[in-house]
């Protein structure tokens, strides 16, 4: 099997550890399954693939689409290293309001599977190539976000001042709004 599925501390948002094949010209390894994934448990059909490029400390996020166009991200990194960071929005669930981190890397294969209801982003711990295949097709009426440093999620970001987006910057404190 080419793909370790775990569940994180919000059980339904997966670390997935791919398998490198390397030899000395390189390495070769599958980054999505659908068998492989439905086997798992993660049913899901993706419809847009996505590629960022971020400087060292560039933060992007926490994003999101409402509902009915709130998307499913499977993230990971092509080349670089990022902290990778999901939000539990979806009203009723016991995590609501938690978050999950994890570091991607071009070294160590891991993805992340981020379900719909979540705000994700993730912060660029080193020049970065990320990668991510989305559930739903992008929407800009449905385009959201919650500011990055929001007092009531806490995210312990290991950085004071990262590098933002013009809309990153005016994304409001969620002041309970999602939380």
């Amino acid at each position: 099997m080419p793909f370790t599925f775990t569940r994180t501390e919000i059980p339904d948002v997966v670390l997935v550890q791919a398998r490198a094949f390397g030899d000395g010209r390189g390495f070769f390894k599958e980054t999505f399954k659908r068998s492989e994934f439905q086997r798992f448990g993660i049913q899901t059909d993706f419809v847009q693939d996505n590629v960022s490029k971020s400087q060292k400390n560039v933060l992007r996020g926490l994003h999101f689409q409402k509902s009915p166009y709130a998307q499913g991200k499977l993230v990971g990194v092509m080349f670089g290293k990022i902290l990778d960071v999901a939000v539990d929005l979806r009203k009723g669930s016991k995590f609501y309001g938690k978050y999950v981190t994890r570091e991607l890397s071009d070294e160590n294969h891991c993805l992340l599977w981020v379900p719909p209801g979540f705000a994700h982003g993730f912060l660029a711990l080193e020049e970065s190539i990320v990668h991510y295949k989305v559930t739903t097709e992008y929407n800009k009426e449905a385009e959201s976000g919650i500011k990055w440093n929001d007092p009531y999620i806490n995210i312990a970001w290991p950085v004071i001042e990262p590098l933002l987006s013009e809309k990153d910057v005016v994304w409001e404190s969620s002041s309970g709004v999602y939380l």
